[in-house]
């Protein structure tokens, strides 16, 4: 495994933040997800709140060994995103 694509902090009083079946592999490094503001082309299991906010509490894709990845995949989208604004 290269080691700059997976940290892990036990010591957070949210870990792990999302419910997982093995929570030694839960991935720390994307804590607050970089691909939130792509909405509903971020490639997440997410769903919308009936106040219209978007709820990742299902989703574990950035917190995953593959999160790396998911995020690199992405992450040009929100780059154009921060050019526009």
């Amino acid at each position: 495994m290269e080691h700059y694509k997976f940290f892990q902090n036990r010591a957070c009083e949210y870990f792990p933040c999302h419910k997982v079946e093995d929570d030694k592999v839960f991935n720390c490094l994307f804590c607050y997800c970089p691909l939130y503001a792509l909405k509903d082309k971020c490639g997440g299991d997410f769903s919308y709140t009936k106040k219209g906010i978007k709820n990742c509490m299902a989703c574990i894709k950035p917190h995953t060994l593959q999160g790396y990845e998911h995020v690199q995949a992405h992450i040009q989208k929100v780059i154009e995103i921060g050019k526009k604004g």
